[in-house]
C-alpha cells in the first residue's frame, strides 16, 4: 500500500494535527505500509509511537501492539481515543478487564472499529484470545519496548521470548515492527533473531540528545540536602528523582515536602488509585516533582521535564539513558544529575548473588559499564554514544560541552607508550581476558585463573606495576572509546584487538589520557555540599567552643562536635532557626549553646563580606520523628532497651545509634535507669570522670583507656547518659 508523500502528510495532519514528520518517522511508516518487517531504534522523545499508530489508523484491520505496562497502554489508548470520534478505535486487552469489557473489545474488533489493540504478552498466550484474533484481519504486530525480549536488555521479560510462537499461531504472514528507545548492538541482534526478522528494514536515529546536560556528583551523607537545594534552585520546574528502593522514595519525598517542594512518591507498593492520582498530578502540574522507583516514566509523554536526578546509580547504561531521556523532550533544557558511590554498586552486586551464573555475568558486565560512566573523566556524552555503537567527537559534535567533565576538564597526560604496552599485553595473552583480568596481569597480581593459565610465568606479567590499578582501568576505557580494542559481548566482555589498535602499536605517535575521578575515596567521609569549609572560621569556632566549655565546666566536644563546627563554617548560620538545622545540632542544643556562636559567625560574615548560601535551611524530615517520639516516651516510661529495640525490629547497636543522634542534637533522654541495670555505682563514677576530663568522646579512645574493662556497648550507654545530663 504505497502512499505518496502528500497523502502521508495529509493523514498525519488529519489524525494528529502535525504538518510534518520528525526524523525517521516517514521512512519507518512507508516501510510498514509496504508490508515489510521493520526494526526501529529511536531515543525517548523521538516519536516512536506515531510510527505504528498512524499506519494502524490508515489500514484495514486491527494492529496488535504488545506493551509491557498497563499504565503505558492506558496513556496511549486515551491519546488515540482523544483524536477519534469512536472510543472503540483503541482498546486494551489485559487482566484488568471484566467479562463485559472483554466482550465490548471483541465486538469492536469484529465490526472493524478497532484499529489498535494494546496487549500484554501474557494476554496473547491465552487460547481464547489467540483463537479469536486468528479469525479477524490483523494489519500488523508492533512490539513496543522491544528490548524486553533480550536478556542483555535493561528490562528483560521472559514472557517476551515466546512472542514469535504466538505470532505464528495468529497469522505468521503479518508484518512485524519492533521498537525500542535503547539497544546496544548485542541487544539489537538478539531482538531480530528472537522475532525471526533478521531481514527487517532497520532504522536507527542518533542517540545524541544535545540539549541534555550530564553531571555526576559523589554521593555523601548530605545527598538529601544537596538534592533539596538543587530542586529549590530550579523552583517551579518539573523534575523526576529516581531511587532504587520504595523506602528511600517515601523518605526523600517527605524531605522535599517539609522543605516546601511540591513532591509526591510513586512506586509499585502504592495502590493503583494512588499511583494514577500522583501521575496525573505531575502531568497536570499540580506537583513539580515525582520521587519514584523505575516503575515510573515509561510512556509518560511530559515534554517539559527539566531535570532527572538519580539518587542511586541505575543497573545499566540503557536504564540510565532511558530514564534521563525523560528530560527536555521539547528540546529545552534538561539537567541529568546522578549521585555515585561505589558502595551502591557493591549493594547491587549482592542482590544479584542468588541468580543463575549466566544472569550474574550479564548483570555484572552491565554494572561495570555504569561504573565506567560514573568514574570517567572523558566526555560523558561520548561515553554513552560509544556504548550504543555511535561515534561522537566532543570538539565538533552537537552538545559537546554539555557535561561536567567537558565544562571542568581534568588535566590530560601523554600515554602513548602505556597504550602500546596495554595493547601488546591483550594480544600476547591471547585476547581471552576481561578488563579486570588484564589489569591484574599488568599489576603482576596473581589469582587462581592467572596461575592456572600460566600467565604469571610470561615476561609481560607485572609490566605495568609502576602505575595504580585505577590508572589501567581508566586507560582501558579510553582505548575502548578510541576504538583500538573492543569488548566481545558473547564472551561477557573479553578484550579483543581491532585493526586500528594493531596499526597504533606500529605507527601511533600520541594518546592524551585523562585519569578517572576517584570517587571511592569520597565514600567514607560525609561532606556538606554547596560550599567549601572555611578553615579560618573553624579555628575561631574551636577557640570559642573551648572557652564556652571552660565556662560551663564541660569538655569542648560536649558543646558542639567537630562535624557541627565544619558545617557552621560551610553554611554560616546567623539565626537560631538556621543553627538548629546545622548537622548534629537540633533545637535544644541551638538554644543552649548557639547564641555566642551565632554572634561570632554574624560578625565574621560582616567583616569578611561573605555571601552566604541563600537556600541554607534544609529541614530534616519527620520520617524518623515517629521513631524519635516512640523512643522518648518509652524511655520516660522506663521500658527496657531490649523491649524498645525489639518493638522496632532493631538490633541494640542500631537503637543506640538512633538514641545518640537524638541526644547529640540537644534532646535530653533520662537513660539513667537502664545504665544502672548495666553498671554499678563505681563503674559509673569511673566513666563519668573519664568523659569529664577527656578531650574527646571517641569510643575507640575510651576502649583503649580502659583496656577491656568495659564492653563497647556499656561505654556507649554511659556516654549517652553523660551527654544527656552534662550537655543538654
Amino acid at each position: 500500500m504505497a502512499e505518496t508523500t502528500t497523502e502521508l502528510e495529509e493523514h498525519l495532519k488529519k489524525f494528529f494535527g502535525f504538518d510534518q514528520f520528525r526524523g525517521l518517522q516517514k521512512q519507518v511508516i512507508t516501510s510498514l505500509l509496504n508490508k515489510e518487517d521493520v526494526f526501529v531504534i529511536m531515543p525517548t522523545g523521538g516519536g516512536k509511537s506515531l510510527c505504528y499508530q498512524l499506519p494502524a489508523l490508515m489500514q484495514e484491520g486491527t494492529a496488535i501492539v504488545v506493551s509491557p505496562l498497563i499504565a503505558l497502554m492506558k496513556n496511549q489508548v486515551d491519546a488515540i481515543r482523544g483524536i477519534s470520534d469512536h472510543d472503540g478505535v483503541a482498546h486494551v486487552l489485559n487482566s484488568s478487564l471484566n467479562k463485559g469489557e472483554i466482550q465490548q473489545v471483541k465486538d469492536d474488533i469484529a465490526n472493524g472499529v478497532t484499529k489498535l489493540l494494546y496487549v500484554a504478552p501474557e494476554s496473547l498466550t491465552k487460547d481464547e484470545y489467540a483463537d479469536f484474533l486468528k479469525e479477524h484481519k490483523i494489519s500488523f504486530l508492533a512490539v513496543d519496548e522491544a528490548h524486553c525480549i533480550s536478556e542483555w536488555g535493561h528490562d528483560f521479560r521472559p514472557e517476551y521470548r515466546n512472542l514469535r510462537k504466538i505470532i505464528d499461531r495468529i497469522d505468521e504472514g503479518i508484518p512485524i515492527i519492533g521498537l525500542t528507545a535503547t539497544a546496544t548492538p548485542k541487544v539489537r541482534e538478539d531482538i531480530l533473531k528472537n522475532l525471526h526478522i533478521q531481514d527487517a528494514t532497520s532504522y536507527q536515529a542518533s542517540f545524541n540528545r544535545p540539549n541534555l546536560y550530564y553531571e555526576v556528583r559523589p554521593k555523601t551523607g548530605q545527598v538529601d540536602s544537596d538534592i533539596t537545594r538543587f530542586i529549590k534552585g530550579n523552583e517551579g520546574k518539573s523534575g523526576i528523582v529516581y531511587c532504587l528502593s520504595r523506602k528511600r522514595v517515601e523518605e526523600l519525598a517527605q524531605v522535599l515536602q517539609v522543605n516546601g517542594i511540591k513532591a509526591v512518591p510513586y512506586h509499585a507498593g502504592l495502590d493503583a488509585k494512588t499511583r494514577v492520582k500522583h501521575q496525573d498530578m505531575f502531568l497536570m502540574e499540580d506537583v513539580d516533582v515525582v520521587v519514584a522507583t523505575i516503575a515510573f516514566g515509561m510512556g509518560i509523554d511530559k515534554p517539559d521535564v527539566r531535570f532527572v536526578i538519580h539518587h542511586d546509580i541505575p543497573k545499566s547504561i540503557e536504564s540510565y539513558y532511558q530514564e534521563t531521556g525523560r528530560a527536555g523532550r521539547d528540546g529545552g533544557e534538561g539537567h541529568c544529575l546522578a549521585y555515585y558511590s561505589y558502595k551502591d554498586i557493591e549493594k547491587l552486586e549482592k542482590f544479584m548473588s542468588g541468580k543463575p551464573i549466566a544472569e550474574q555475568e550479564i548483570g555484572h558486565a552491565l554494572l561495570q559499564e555504569m561504573v565506567g560512566y560514573a568514574e570517567t573523566s572523558m566526555s560523558r556524552r561520548q561515553f554513552i554514544l560509544h556504548y550504543f555503537g555511535e561515534e561522537f567527537d566532543p570538539a565538533t559534535g552537537d552538545g559537546g560541552d554539555m557535561d561536567d567533565n567537558m565544562r571542568n576538564p581534568k588535566p590530560q597526560k601523554e600515554a602513548v607508550d602505556d597504550v602500546k604496552k596495554l595493547i601488546n599485553v591483550i594480544e600476547a595473552s591471547g585476547e581471552r581476558y576481561k578488563s579486570k583480568d588484564i589489569v591484574n596481569i599488568m599489576m603482576g597480581k596473581t589469582n587462581a585463573m592467572i596461575s592456572s593459565h600460566k600467565l604469571d610465568q610470561q615476561d609481560f606479567f607485572g609490566s605495568g606495576k609502576d602505575k595504580e590499578p585505577t590508572y589501567w582501568t581508566a586507560l582501558i576505557r579510553q582505548v575502548l572509546v578510541a576504538r583500538y580494542i573492543k569488548k566481545d559481548i558473547e564472551s561477557y566482555g573479553t578484550l579483543q584487538l581491532l585493526d586500528a589498535g594493531k596499526d597504533f602499536v606500529k605507527t601511533g605517535k600520541t594518546f592524551m589520557m585523562t585519569e578517572d575521578h576517584a570517587y571511592h575515596l569520597d565514600d567514607a567521609s560525609p561532606k556538606v555540599q554547596g560550599g567549601a569549609t572555611d578553615n579560618r572560621l573553624v579555628k575561631m569556632l574551636k577557640d570559642l567552643r573551648k572557652k564556652v566549655g571552660a565556662q560551663k565546666n564541660v569538655p569542648p566536644y560536649v558543646v558542639f562536635q567537630d562535624p557541627s563546627l565544619d558545617d557552621m563554617a560551610t553554611k554560616y548560620p546567623i539565626t537560631m532557626e538556621e543553627m538548629a538545622n546545622i548537622h548534629g545540632v537540633g533545637e535544644g542544643k541551638a538554644r543552649k549553646y548557639g547564641a555566642k556562636f551565632l554572634e561570632l559567625i554574624n560578625q565574621y560574615v560582616e567583616d569578611n563580606d561573605i555571601t552566604r548560601p541563600d537556600d541554607l535551611i534544609i529541614k530534616s524530615t519527620g520520617s524518623k520523628s515517629g521513631n524519635k517520639l516512640y523512643f522518648i516516651t518509652s524511655i520516660d516510661r522506663k521500658l527496657s532497651f531490649d523491649d524498645i529495640a525489639s518493638a522496632k525490629g532493631m538490633e541494640m547497636n542500631d537503637l543506640i545509634n538512633e538514641l545518640e543522634s537524638i541526644v547529640y542534637s540537644g534532646t535530653k533522654l533520662n537513660v539513667g535507669y537502664w545504665v544502672e541495670e548495666m553498671l554499678d555505682e563505681d563503674q559509673q563514677e569511673e566513666l563519668h570522670e573519664y568523659f569529664l576530663e577527656s578531650e574527646t568522646d571517641g569510643i575507640d579512645e575510651a576502649m583503649e583507656e580502659f583496656d577491656g574493662d568495659y564492653e563497647e556497648e556499656e561505654i556507649r550507654l554511659y556516654r549517652l547518659k553523660f551527654i544527656s545530663e552534662v550537655a543538654n
